[in-house]
């Protein structure tokens, strides 16, 4: 059994799942480019360690919260990369969004070094990730599990086996970004429509969250516009990447995507008009003769 975890990236997701686990009775190992981030997390319990390497050589379990195959690359092997200084048989799981075939060759390489390797990408946003009700996509190998699962647990409730190397829980996940980009660029579209029609917005939004047009992301999304809330849960840089990643797997093999396409050119859209690191929610700023929602007067 590990004995240790140490999550690295105290982000939306990252702070959460590592609240998660400290909750689970676990005290973890972290670290985040921003130390004071990293130190007031630890006030509460755990410890916020100064440099990667050091991470690397005190916990069983590293699970990597950042942002894209790039950063997790500097985590892994960069000039203070954790991987140098992991123990044998210890474990390393990856919970970015990143190309499948990246993910494959990454097991390849820590393998051959002895650290063992978990795909899980997640899901579930940042409320799921600090209440430990996220979603995690996950593939590797038995040995990997027998170590890492008690943390995974401890961090999602709904831990998915889907296969035994790496890449199959990539794959979902990007399936799960194509749906969620796709339905983002939808709502944005349908409330546009309607404010351009002189619809009332907040009477739009009740009439289709109760109504057989509505979604998960029309209901939270809409939500931010609603409020002129584009504070970035998630931005709309991030739907410009995981879309490109959706169309760059089809690409590979021939594969239509034409919604897919026309949600990723709309995300590019709002990213070049200067939106890129205000909520996804601003893809809505791209149509033109509408007024969106003020925000609310402060009482």
């Amino acid at each position: 059994m590990a004995t240790s975890i140490a999550v690295i990236g105290l982000g939306a997701m990252g702070s959460g799942m590592a609240q998660s686990v400290r909750r689970a009775g676990h005290v973890p190992f972290v670290f985040d480019v921003r130390r004071d981030v990293a130190e007031n997390f630890a006030k509460d319990g755990g410890v916020a360690c100064g440099t990667l390497a050091e991470l690397g050589s005190k916990a069983d379990v590293i699970v990597s919260v950042v942002v894209n195959a790039a950063q997790t690359e500097s985590v892994l092997f960069g000039a203070d990369g954790v991987a140098a200084t992991m123990k044998r048989g210890s474990v390393f799981v990856m919970c970015s969004t990143v190309d499948p075939n990246w993910s494959v060759a990454l097991e390849g390489k820590l393998n051959a070094m002895g650290i063992h390797y978990i795909d899980a990408p997640i899901s579930g946003g940042a409320a799921k990730a600090a209440s430990a009700q996220m979603t995690m996509m996950t593939a590797g190998k038995p040995e990997a599990y027998a170590i890492a699962e008690p943390f995974l647990n401890a961090m999602a409730a709904k831990v998915y086996k889907l296969g035994d190397t790496a890449g199959a829980g990539s794959k979902v996940k990007i399936i799960n970004q194509l749906l969620a980009g796709v339905h983002i660029a939808a709502a944005a579209e349908a409330m546009a429509l309607g404010l351009r029609e002189g619809v009332d917005a907040s009477a739009l939004f009740e009439v289709i969250t109760n109504s057989a047009g509505n979604s998960w992301m029309f209901e939270n999304r809409m939500a931010h516009v609603l409020a002129a809330d584009y504070t970035p849960l998630s931005a709309v840089d991030i739907f410009v990447k995981d879309l490109g990643i959706v169309l760059d797997m089809a690409r590979a093999s021939k594969f239509p995507l034409p919604l897919s396409s026309t949600a990723h050119q709309m995300f590019m859209q709002a990213s070049t008009a200067g939106f890129a690191r205000e909520d996804d929610s601003a893809v809505i700023k791209i149509f033109p003769g509408i007024t969106l929602p003020a925000k609310p007067e402060s009482k």
